[in-house]
Protein backbone atom coordinates (compact mmCIF):
# COMPACT_ATOMS: atom_id res chain seq x y z
CA UNK A 1 0.00 0.00 0.00
CA UNK A 2 1.26 3.39 -0.77
CA UNK A 3 -0.37 6.96 0.18
CA UNK A 4 0.71 9.88 -1.81
CA UNK A 5 -0.77 13.67 -1.26
CA UNK A 6 -3.26 14.79 -3.80
CA UNK A 7 -5.09 18.13 -3.42
CA UNK A 8 -3.53 18.40 0.46
CA UNK A 9 -5.70 15.22 0.71
CA UNK A 10 -3.78 12.11 1.07
CA UNK A 11 -4.77 9.04 -1.04
CA UNK A 12 -3.75 5.82 -1.25
CA UNK A 13 -2.80 3.14 -3.87
CA UNK A 14 -4.45 -0.29 -3.48
CA UNK A 15 -7.47 -1.75 -5.13
CA UNK A 16 -9.99 -0.09 -3.24
CA UNK A 17 -12.84 1.66 -4.94
CA UNK A 18 -11.18 4.71 -3.99
CA UNK A 19 -7.78 4.32 -5.58
CA UNK A 20 -9.84 2.80 -8.76
CA UNK A 21 -11.41 6.35 -9.08
CA UNK A 22 -8.02 7.85 -8.60
CA UNK A 23 -6.87 5.76 -11.24
CA UNK A 24 -9.67 6.45 -13.87
CA UNK A 25 -9.04 10.09 -13.10
CA UNK A 26 -5.15 9.42 -13.95
CA UNK A 27 -6.73 7.92 -17.39
CA UNK A 28 -9.43 10.54 -18.26
CA UNK A 29 -6.31 13.16 -18.03
CA UNK A 30 -3.88 11.16 -20.13
CA UNK A 31 -6.29 10.08 -22.98
CA UNK A 32 -8.88 13.37 -22.68
CA UNK A 33 -12.00 10.49 -24.10
CA UNK A 34 -13.03 7.49 -24.09
CA UNK A 35 -13.06 7.32 -27.87
CA UNK A 36 -9.14 7.93 -27.93
CA UNK A 37 -8.67 5.37 -25.35
CA UNK A 38 -10.89 3.02 -26.76
CA UNK A 39 -9.27 3.47 -29.59
CA UNK A 40 -5.48 2.78 -28.55
CA UNK A 41 -6.35 -0.42 -26.51
CA UNK A 42 -8.62 -1.70 -29.51
CA UNK A 43 -11.64 -2.40 -26.74
CA UNK A 44 -13.72 -3.89 -29.52
CA UNK A 45 -11.56 -7.02 -29.56
CA UNK A 46 -13.26 -9.06 -26.96
CA UNK A 47 -16.55 -6.78 -26.64
CA UNK A 48 -14.34 -4.45 -23.93
CA UNK A 49 -15.73 -1.05 -24.81
CA UNK A 50 -16.25 1.19 -22.53
CA UNK A 51 -19.06 3.98 -22.58
CA UNK A 52 -18.38 5.11 -18.73
CA UNK A 53 -14.86 6.29 -16.92
CA UNK A 54 -16.21 4.32 -13.72
CA UNK A 55 -16.36 1.13 -15.97
CA UNK A 56 -12.88 1.01 -15.66
CA UNK A 57 -11.34 -1.35 -13.55
CA UNK A 58 -7.97 -2.15 -11.73
CA UNK A 59 -6.01 -4.91 -13.76
CA UNK A 60 -6.12 -7.84 -11.38
CA UNK A 61 -4.13 -11.04 -13.52
CA UNK A 62 -3.73 -10.83 -16.65
CA UNK A 63 -6.11 -8.12 -18.71
CA UNK A 64 -6.26 -5.35 -21.72
CA UNK A 65 -2.28 -4.76 -22.49
CA UNK A 66 -2.97 -1.05 -22.74
CA UNK A 67 -4.91 -1.24 -18.94
CA UNK A 68 -1.89 -3.19 -17.37
CA UNK A 69 0.55 -0.56 -18.82
CA UNK A 70 -1.18 2.59 -17.83
CA UNK A 71 -1.61 0.98 -14.46
CA UNK A 72 2.22 0.57 -14.09
CA UNK A 73 2.19 4.27 -15.07
CA UNK A 74 -0.10 5.15 -12.41
CA UNK A 75 1.51 2.91 -9.82
CA UNK A 76 4.89 5.30 -11.31
CA UNK A 77 3.58 8.55 -10.38
CA UNK A 78 1.65 7.32 -7.05
CA UNK A 79 5.31 6.53 -6.11
CA UNK A 80 6.41 9.12 -6.94
CA UNK A 81 4.15 11.83 -5.97
CA UNK A 82 4.67 9.95 -2.25
CA UNK A 83 8.31 10.16 -2.44
CA UNK A 84 8.36 14.06 -3.61
CA UNK A 85 5.84 14.47 -0.34
CA UNK A 86 9.16 13.52 1.88
CA UNK A 87 11.36 15.03 -0.08
CA UNK A 88 9.57 18.53 -0.35
CA UNK A 89 9.15 18.28 3.73
CA UNK A 90 12.72 17.03 4.65
CA UNK A 91 14.77 19.52 2.39
CA UNK A 92 13.98 23.02 4.17
CA UNK A 93 15.86 21.39 7.14
CA UNK A 94 18.78 19.95 5.49
CA UNK A 95 22.15 21.31 6.02
CA UNK A 96 23.53 22.47 2.40
CA UNK A 97 25.54 19.45 1.26
CA UNK A 98 23.23 16.55 2.67
CA UNK A 99 21.79 14.71 -0.15
CA UNK A 100 18.51 12.06 -0.58
CA UNK A 101 18.82 9.18 -1.86
CA UNK A 102 16.36 5.50 -1.77
CA UNK A 103 17.85 2.20 -1.97
CA UNK A 104 17.05 0.56 -5.30
CA UNK A 105 16.89 -3.41 -5.61
CA UNK A 106 17.98 -4.87 -8.99
CA UNK A 107 15.37 -4.95 -11.66
CA UNK A 108 12.74 -4.42 -9.91
CA UNK A 109 9.87 -4.02 -11.79
CA UNK A 110 7.04 -2.64 -9.34
CA UNK A 111 7.88 1.26 -11.22
CA UNK A 112 9.49 3.01 -13.82
CA UNK A 113 12.89 3.86 -11.49
CA UNK A 114 14.33 6.45 -14.14
CA UNK A 115 10.70 8.25 -13.41
CA UNK A 116 11.50 8.01 -9.40
CA UNK A 117 15.21 8.75 -9.58
CA UNK A 118 14.15 12.23 -10.96
CA UNK A 119 13.70 13.88 -7.79
CA UNK A 120 16.72 12.09 -6.25
CA UNK A 121 20.27 13.59 -5.51
CA UNK A 122 22.07 10.39 -6.22
CA UNK A 123 20.82 7.26 -6.82
CA UNK A 124 21.74 4.06 -4.33
CA UNK A 125 21.07 0.31 -4.50
CA UNK A 126 21.22 -2.83 -2.56
CA UNK A 127 23.06 -5.74 -3.55
CA UNK A 128 22.89 -9.40 -1.82
CA UNK A 129 24.19 -12.39 -3.68
CA UNK A 130 22.52 -14.54 -1.19
CA UNK A 131 23.46 -18.27 -1.71
CA UNK A 132 26.71 -19.56 -3.62
CA UNK A 133 28.88 -16.46 -5.69
CA UNK A 134 28.93 -13.79 -7.38
CA UNK A 135 29.07 -13.27 -11.23
CA UNK A 136 30.97 -10.33 -12.01
CA UNK A 137 29.87 -10.58 -16.01
CA UNK A 138 26.37 -10.59 -15.06
CA UNK A 139 26.00 -8.33 -11.47
CA UNK A 140 27.84 -5.38 -13.46
CA UNK A 141 25.05 -4.26 -15.62
CA UNK A 142 23.61 -4.02 -12.05
CA UNK A 143 25.92 -1.03 -10.95
CA UNK A 144 25.57 0.42 -14.80
CA UNK A 145 21.71 0.14 -14.13
CA UNK A 146 21.71 2.48 -11.10
CA UNK A 147 24.70 4.48 -12.28
CA UNK A 148 22.60 4.79 -15.70
CA UNK A 149 19.08 6.13 -13.27
CA UNK A 150 21.04 9.78 -12.35
CA UNK A 151 23.77 9.05 -15.35
CA UNK A 152 26.24 9.89 -12.29
CA UNK A 153 28.18 7.88 -9.95
CA UNK A 154 26.03 6.01 -7.00
CA UNK A 155 26.31 4.33 -3.53
CA UNK A 156 26.17 0.83 -2.83
CA UNK A 157 23.72 1.29 0.04
CA UNK A 158 23.51 -1.85 1.38
CA UNK A 159 25.28 -5.37 1.03
CA UNK A 160 26.18 -8.31 2.71
CA UNK A 161 29.28 -8.71 5.07
CA UNK A 162 29.47 -12.44 4.28
CA UNK A 163 26.06 -14.36 4.45
CA UNK A 164 22.13 -13.46 4.70
CA UNK A 165 19.19 -15.24 6.22
CA UNK A 166 16.69 -15.69 3.52
CA UNK A 167 17.71 -18.93 1.32
CA UNK A 168 17.37 -21.92 1.07
CA UNK A 169 21.84 -22.38 1.86
CA UNK A 170 22.69 -19.09 3.49
CA UNK A 171 26.26 -19.59 2.52
CA UNK A 172 28.91 -17.55 3.38
CA UNK A 173 31.55 -15.55 0.76
CA UNK A 174 34.93 -17.08 0.40
CA UNK A 175 37.63 -15.38 2.89
CA UNK A 176 38.17 -11.98 0.18
CA UNK A 177 35.27 -12.45 -2.18
CA UNK A 178 33.08 -9.86 -0.31
CA UNK A 179 36.29 -6.90 -0.80
CA UNK A 180 36.51 -8.41 -4.15
CA UNK A 181 32.52 -7.28 -4.65
CA UNK A 182 33.22 -3.95 -3.22
CA UNK A 183 36.05 -3.17 -5.74
CA UNK A 184 33.29 -4.44 -7.79
CA UNK A 185 31.00 -2.32 -7.26
CA UNK A 186 33.57 0.66 -7.09
CA UNK A 187 35.15 -0.32 -10.61
CA UNK A 188 31.31 0.21 -12.15
CA UNK A 189 31.11 3.76 -10.75
CA UNK A 190 30.25 3.43 -6.98
CA UNK A 191 31.78 6.01 -4.36
CA UNK A 192 30.93 4.20 -1.19
CA UNK A 193 30.31 0.74 0.02
CA UNK A 194 27.80 0.23 3.00
CA UNK A 195 27.24 -3.21 5.24
CA UNK A 196 24.08 -4.47 6.42
CA UNK A 197 24.32 -5.24 9.24
CA UNK A 198 26.54 -3.88 12.15
CA UNK A 199 25.68 -6.09 14.88
CA UNK A 200 23.38 -9.31 15.53
CA UNK A 201 19.49 -8.05 16.60
CA UNK A 202 18.87 -10.16 19.81
CA UNK A 203 15.24 -10.80 18.47
CA UNK A 204 13.50 -9.95 15.00
CA UNK A 205 13.09 -11.21 11.72
CA UNK A 206 16.78 -11.24 10.67
CA UNK A 207 18.89 -12.54 13.98
CA UNK A 208 20.94 -14.99 11.84
CA UNK A 209 21.78 -12.52 8.83
CA UNK A 210 25.03 -11.84 8.48
CA UNK A 211 27.06 -8.55 10.36
CA UNK A 212 30.64 -7.35 11.79
CA UNK A 213 29.82 -7.81 14.90
CA UNK A 214 27.91 -10.56 16.70
CA UNK A 215 25.32 -10.97 19.47
CA UNK A 216 27.99 -10.20 22.16
CA UNK A 217 29.38 -7.31 20.77
CA UNK A 218 32.63 -8.94 19.32
CA UNK A 219 33.90 -8.74 16.06
CA UNK A 220 33.07 -11.98 13.64
CA UNK A 221 35.83 -12.97 11.46
CA UNK A 222 34.45 -10.91 8.33
CA UNK A 223 35.49 -7.69 10.46
CA UNK A 224 38.99 -8.27 9.17
CA UNK A 225 37.98 -8.25 5.77
CA UNK A 226 36.04 -4.85 6.60
CA UNK A 227 38.89 -3.51 8.01
CA UNK A 228 41.30 -4.16 4.86
CA UNK A 229 38.57 -2.61 3.01
CA UNK A 230 38.56 0.59 4.96
CA UNK A 231 42.42 0.50 4.81
CA UNK A 232 41.76 -0.04 0.55
CA UNK A 233 39.58 3.36 0.32
CA UNK A 234 41.79 5.43 2.94
CA UNK A 235 44.45 4.92 0.30
CA UNK A 236 42.56 5.03 -3.22
CA UNK A 237 40.15 7.72 -1.81
CA UNK A 238 42.39 10.71 -2.96
CA UNK A 239 43.41 9.19 -5.74
CA UNK A 240 39.79 8.04 -6.83
CA UNK A 241 37.66 11.05 -5.08
CA UNK A 242 35.74 12.96 -8.11
CA UNK A 243 36.64 10.32 -10.93
CA UNK A 244 34.37 9.08 -13.37
CA UNK A 245 32.88 5.95 -15.55
CA UNK A 246 33.53 7.05 -19.37
CA UNK A 247 31.87 4.26 -21.42
CA UNK A 248 31.89 4.04 -25.15
CA UNK A 249 29.24 2.13 -25.55
CA UNK A 250 25.00 2.58 -24.29
CA UNK A 251 22.43 0.04 -23.50
CA UNK A 252 19.11 1.21 -24.09
CA UNK A 253 16.96 0.22 -21.03
CA UNK A 254 13.04 0.27 -20.81
CA UNK A 255 10.57 -0.95 -18.08
CA UNK A 256 7.39 -0.22 -20.78
CA UNK A 257 9.39 -2.93 -22.79
CA UNK A 258 10.10 -5.16 -19.22
CA UNK A 259 6.29 -5.08 -18.26
CA UNK A 260 5.40 -6.35 -21.59
CA UNK A 261 7.44 -9.26 -21.90
CA UNK A 262 6.64 -10.30 -18.37
CA UNK A 263 3.00 -10.26 -19.37
CA UNK A 264 3.08 -11.99 -22.94
CA UNK A 265 6.56 -13.75 -22.91
CA UNK A 266 5.37 -15.58 -26.15
CA UNK A 267 7.88 -17.95 -24.61
CA UNK A 268 7.80 -19.17 -20.72
CA UNK A 269 11.48 -18.38 -20.52
CA UNK A 270 12.10 -15.36 -22.56
CA UNK A 271 13.04 -13.01 -19.73
CA UNK A 272 13.91 -9.20 -20.88
CA UNK A 273 16.53 -9.26 -17.84
CA UNK A 274 18.10 -12.11 -19.12
CA UNK A 275 18.13 -10.92 -22.51
CA UNK A 276 19.32 -7.34 -21.61
CA UNK A 277 23.00 -9.49 -19.37
CA UNK A 278 22.60 -12.17 -22.70
CA UNK A 279 23.77 -9.06 -24.52
CA UNK A 280 25.76 -7.70 -21.54
CA UNK A 281 28.07 -10.45 -20.94
CA UNK A 282 30.30 -10.46 -23.93
CA UNK A 283 31.29 -6.80 -23.64
CA UNK A 284 31.61 -7.72 -19.88
CA UNK A 285 34.13 -10.46 -20.52
CA UNK A 286 35.93 -7.95 -22.98
CA UNK A 287 36.10 -5.81 -19.87
CA UNK A 288 34.34 -2.62 -21.99
CA UNK A 289 32.72 -0.32 -19.86
CA UNK A 290 29.17 0.42 -20.69
CA UNK A 291 26.31 3.07 -20.06
CA UNK A 292 22.64 1.79 -19.39
CA UNK A 293 20.64 4.20 -20.72
CA UNK A 294 17.12 5.20 -20.38
CA UNK A 295 15.07 4.55 -24.29
CA UNK A 296 12.62 7.15 -23.06
CA UNK A 297 15.74 9.41 -22.89
CA UNK A 298 16.24 9.83 -26.40
CA UNK A 299 14.17 12.60 -27.54
CA UNK A 300 17.74 14.38 -27.20
CA UNK A 301 19.83 13.11 -29.50
CA UNK A 302 22.85 14.51 -27.77
CA UNK A 303 22.49 11.58 -25.07
CA UNK A 304 23.87 9.85 -27.88
CA UNK A 305 26.55 11.65 -28.65
CA UNK A 306 30.30 10.04 -28.29
CA UNK A 307 28.72 6.37 -28.10
CA UNK A 308 30.41 4.51 -30.60
CA UNK A 309 27.92 1.79 -30.16
CA UNK A 310 24.68 1.48 -29.17
CA UNK A 311 22.75 -1.73 -28.35
CA UNK A 312 19.00 -2.19 -27.68
CA UNK A 313 18.08 -5.46 -25.96
CA UNK A 314 14.44 -6.43 -27.28
CA UNK A 315 13.36 -2.48 -27.37
CA UNK A 316 9.71 -3.43 -27.91
CA UNK A 317 8.28 0.55 -27.62
CA UNK A 318 8.94 3.11 -29.50
CA UNK A 319 7.94 6.69 -30.82
CA UNK A 320 8.80 9.01 -32.96
CA UNK A 321 11.16 10.82 -31.26
CA UNK A 322 13.06 7.72 -30.77
CA UNK A 323 13.54 6.72 -33.83
CA UNK A 324 14.53 10.31 -34.67
CA UNK A 325 17.38 10.17 -32.44
CA UNK A 326 18.55 6.92 -33.42
CA UNK A 327 18.30 7.72 -36.94
CA UNK A 328 20.27 10.93 -36.54
CA UNK A 329 23.11 8.57 -34.25
CA UNK A 330 23.60 6.14 -37.45
CA UNK A 331 23.48 8.68 -39.70
CA UNK A 332 26.39 10.51 -37.69
CA UNK A 333 29.04 7.39 -37.79
CA UNK A 334 27.15 5.46 -34.73
CA UNK A 335 26.55 1.29 -34.92
CA UNK A 336 23.33 0.41 -33.36
CA UNK A 337 22.20 -3.00 -32.63
CA UNK A 338 18.57 -4.00 -32.54
CA UNK A 339 17.56 -7.44 -31.44
CA UNK A 340 14.47 -10.00 -31.40
CA UNK A 341 11.07 -8.43 -30.40
CA UNK A 342 12.60 -4.69 -31.14
CA UNK A 343 10.06 -2.09 -32.45
CA UNK A 344 6.86 -4.24 -32.43
CA UNK A 345 4.96 -1.36 -30.10
CA UNK A 346 3.72 1.79 -29.65
CA UNK A 347 3.75 3.68 -26.54
CA UNK A 348 -0.19 2.12 -25.78
CA UNK A 349 1.35 -1.86 -25.67
CA UNK A 350 -0.23 -1.85 -29.20
CA UNK A 351 1.19 -3.42 -31.73
CA UNK A 352 2.68 -1.12 -34.92
CA UNK A 353 0.57 -1.08 -38.05
CA UNK A 354 3.58 -2.29 -39.63
CA UNK A 355 6.72 -5.06 -39.35
CA UNK A 356 9.31 -5.09 -36.96
CA UNK A 357 11.32 -3.34 -36.34
CA UNK A 358 8.70 -0.04 -37.36
CA UNK A 359 9.96 3.16 -37.76
CA UNK A 360 13.64 2.04 -37.45
CA UNK A 361 13.26 -0.74 -40.87
CA UNK A 362 14.35 1.89 -43.26
CA UNK A 363 17.47 2.11 -41.56
CA UNK A 364 18.14 -1.36 -40.24
CA UNK A 365 17.71 -2.37 -44.18
CA UNK A 366 15.64 -5.13 -42.79
CA UNK A 367 12.10 -6.12 -41.85
CA UNK A 368 10.56 -9.30 -39.72
CA UNK A 369 8.50 -11.52 -41.59
CA UNK A 370 7.54 -13.50 -38.65
CA UNK A 371 8.87 -15.18 -35.41
CA UNK A 372 9.01 -18.23 -33.56
CA UNK A 373 8.95 -19.37 -30.45
CA UNK A 374 11.28 -22.27 -29.89
CA UNK A 375 11.24 -25.55 -27.93
CA UNK A 376 14.51 -27.08 -29.75
CA UNK A 377 17.39 -24.78 -30.72
CA UNK A 378 17.85 -23.96 -34.47
CA UNK A 379 21.30 -23.72 -36.28
CA UNK A 380 22.96 -20.78 -36.95
CA UNK A 381 25.70 -20.08 -39.63
CA UNK A 382 27.41 -17.14 -40.31
CA UNK A 383 30.03 -14.91 -42.09
CA UNK A 384 32.04 -14.74 -38.32
CA UNK A 385 30.53 -17.97 -36.32
CA UNK A 386 28.47 -21.05 -36.29
CA UNK A 387 26.31 -21.94 -33.53
CA UNK A 388 22.70 -21.69 -32.92
CA UNK A 389 19.63 -19.73 -31.37
CA UNK A 390 17.55 -20.69 -28.76
CA UNK A 391 13.70 -19.61 -27.38
CA UNK A 392 13.65 -17.29 -30.24
CA UNK A 393 13.79 -16.89 -33.49
CA UNK A 394 12.74 -14.22 -36.30
CA UNK A 395 13.04 -14.82 -39.69
CA UNK A 396 14.44 -11.21 -41.44
CA UNK A 397 13.65 -9.98 -45.48
CA UNK A 398 16.25 -7.54 -46.81
CA UNK A 399 14.72 -4.49 -48.00
CA UNK A 400 17.81 -2.01 -48.60
CA UNK A 401 18.75 -2.43 -51.67
CA UNK A 402 22.34 -1.63 -52.32
CA UNK A 403 23.39 -1.52 -48.23
CA UNK A 404 21.72 -4.44 -46.59
CA UNK A 405 23.67 -7.35 -46.52
CA UNK A 406 23.28 -11.06 -45.08
CA UNK A 407 25.38 -11.90 -41.79
CA UNK A 408 24.03 -15.22 -40.65
CA UNK A 409 21.64 -17.43 -41.77
CA UNK A 410 19.16 -20.19 -39.75
CA UNK A 411 20.04 -23.74 -40.62
CA UNK A 412 17.47 -26.86 -41.07
CA UNK A 413 14.72 -27.11 -38.56
CA UNK A 414 11.05 -26.44 -38.87
CA UNK A 415 11.11 -25.63 -42.74
CA UNK A 416 9.62 -21.53 -42.02
CA UNK A 417 13.67 -20.91 -41.13
CA UNK A 418 15.30 -23.22 -43.35
CA UNK A 419 17.75 -21.17 -45.24
CA UNK A 420 15.98 -17.84 -44.26
CA UNK A 421 18.22 -14.52 -42.37
CA UNK A 422 18.87 -14.60 -39.09
CA UNK A 423 21.29 -11.07 -38.85
CA UNK A 424 21.64 -8.35 -41.07
CA UNK A 425 23.51 -5.24 -41.42
CA UNK A 426 22.93 -1.92 -43.28
CA UNK A 427 24.70 1.11 -43.86
CA UNK A 428 22.84 3.76 -43.16
CA UNK A 429 24.21 7.53 -43.49
CA UNK A 430 27.25 7.03 -42.27
CA UNK A 431 26.91 3.91 -39.70
CA UNK A 432 25.45 0.87 -39.20
CA UNK A 433 23.00 -0.82 -38.14
CA UNK A 434 22.74 -4.34 -37.25
CA UNK A 435 19.45 -6.49 -36.62
CA UNK A 436 19.64 -9.36 -34.54
CA UNK A 437 16.83 -11.60 -35.01
CA UNK A 438 18.42 -14.77 -33.65
CA UNK A 439 18.81 -15.81 -29.69
CA UNK A 440 22.59 -16.71 -29.82
CA UNK A 441 24.34 -19.25 -27.69
CA UNK A 442 27.07 -17.68 -25.75
CA UNK A 443 29.90 -18.89 -27.76
CA UNK A 444 28.38 -17.63 -30.73
CA UNK A 445 27.14 -14.31 -28.92
CA UNK A 446 31.18 -13.97 -27.97
CA UNK A 447 32.52 -14.50 -31.21
CA UNK A 448 29.84 -12.09 -32.91
CA UNK A 449 30.57 -9.40 -30.65
CA UNK A 450 34.58 -9.85 -30.75
CA UNK A 451 33.83 -8.86 -34.33
CA UNK A 452 31.13 -6.21 -33.75
CA UNK A 453 33.31 -4.14 -31.55
CA UNK A 454 36.39 -4.32 -33.66
CA UNK A 455 33.90 -2.94 -36.58
CA UNK A 456 32.46 -0.13 -33.96
CA UNK A 457 36.23 0.60 -33.10
CA UNK A 458 35.21 0.33 -29.51
CA UNK A 459 38.69 -0.79 -27.46
CA UNK A 460 38.67 -4.44 -25.47
CA UNK A 461 40.79 -5.73 -23.83
CA UNK A 462 41.55 -9.71 -23.04
CA UNK A 463 42.13 -11.03 -19.62
CA UNK A 464 42.71 -14.33 -17.62
CA UNK A 465 39.66 -16.36 -17.03
CA UNK A 466 37.75 -14.63 -13.73
CA UNK A 467 39.71 -11.09 -14.29
CA UNK A 468 38.04 -8.03 -14.74
CA UNK A 469 40.08 -5.05 -15.76
CA UNK A 470 37.64 -1.71 -15.15
CA UNK A 471 38.87 2.13 -15.52
CA UNK A 472 37.67 5.34 -13.95
CA UNK A 473 38.67 8.63 -15.16
CA UNK A 474 40.19 10.98 -13.17
CA UNK A 475 37.73 14.34 -12.19
CA UNK A 476 40.22 16.29 -14.92
CA UNK A 477 39.53 14.07 -17.69
CA UNK A 478 43.92 13.56 -18.04
CA UNK A 479 44.46 10.26 -16.02
CA UNK A 480 42.78 6.79 -16.22
CA UNK A 481 43.04 4.27 -13.26
CA UNK A 482 43.10 0.58 -13.96
CA UNK A 483 41.04 -1.52 -11.34
CA UNK A 484 42.04 -5.09 -11.67
CA UNK A 485 40.58 -7.60 -10.03
CA UNK A 486 41.09 -11.12 -9.65
CA UNK A 487 37.33 -13.11 -8.88
CA UNK A 488 38.71 -16.18 -8.72
CA UNK A 489 39.77 -18.50 -5.74
CA UNK A 490 43.37 -19.13 -7.13
CA UNK A 491 45.76 -16.72 -8.78
CA UNK A 492 45.95 -15.41 -12.00
CA UNK A 493 48.43 -13.65 -14.04
CA UNK A 494 47.94 -10.38 -15.71
CA UNK A 495 48.64 -9.24 -19.07
CA UNK A 496 48.71 -5.09 -19.05
CA UNK A 497 50.03 -3.21 -21.97
CA UNK A 498 52.36 -1.46 -20.51
CA UNK A 499 54.17 -1.40 -17.39
CA UNK A 500 52.49 0.65 -14.31
CA UNK A 501 52.40 2.34 -10.60
CA UNK A 502 50.21 0.27 -8.49
CA UNK A 503 48.71 3.17 -6.28
CA UNK A 504 47.49 0.71 -2.85
CA UNK A 505 50.90 -0.96 -2.14
CA UNK A 506 53.08 2.18 -4.22
CA UNK A 507 55.10 -0.05 -5.89
CA UNK A 508 55.84 -0.06 -9.80
CA UNK A 509 54.44 -3.44 -11.67
CA UNK A 510 55.69 -5.17 -14.76
CA UNK A 511 53.59 -5.44 -17.57
CA UNK A 512 53.13 -9.21 -16.42
CA UNK A 513 52.98 -10.12 -12.97
CA UNK A 514 50.69 -12.45 -10.42
CA UNK A 515 47.86 -11.49 -8.67
CA UNK A 516 46.40 -13.31 -5.71
CA UNK A 517 42.70 -15.26 -5.08
CA UNK A 518 40.24 -12.38 -4.86
CA UNK A 519 43.28 -9.90 -5.04
CA UNK A 520 42.89 -5.80 -6.45
CA UNK A 521 45.07 -4.06 -7.37
CA UNK A 522 44.89 -0.18 -9.01
CA UNK A 523 47.28 1.01 -11.53
CA UNK A 524 48.50 4.19 -13.59
CA UNK A 525 50.53 3.49 -16.42
CA UNK A 526 53.75 4.16 -15.77
CA UNK A 527 55.35 8.06 -17.15
CA UNK A 528 58.74 6.19 -17.35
Amino acid sequence: MIWRQIDNEFHRVCYCDRCRRLFQNYLQDRYGSLDSLNEHWSTSYWSQTYSAWEQIPIPIGPHNPGLMLEFKHFITESYRRFQCLQVNNLRPYLPEGVWITHNFMRWFDGYDHYTLSEDLDIASWDWYVGMGHHDYLSSGVLHDLVRGFKQKNFWLIETQPGSINWKPINTTLDRGEARTMAWHAVAHGADAILYWQWRSALGGQEQLHGTLVDQSGQPRPFYEEAQQLGKDFETISPILAGSEIKASVAMLNDYDSLWSIKWQPHHRDFDYEKHFTHYYAPLALLNVPVDVVSAKGLKDIEKLAGYKLVIAPALLFQDQSMVEALQAYVAGGGHLVLTARCGMKDQYNALLPRRQPGGLAEMAGAEVEDYYALQEPVPVTGDWFAGQSSLWAERLVLTGEKNARIIARYGKSNGWLDGQIAISVNTYGSGLVYYVGAYLDEAAQQTFFTQLLEASNVPTMVSAPDVEIRTRVGSGGNETFYVVINHASTERTIHMPWPSFEHSSRVPFAAEFNLAAYAVAVLSPSKE
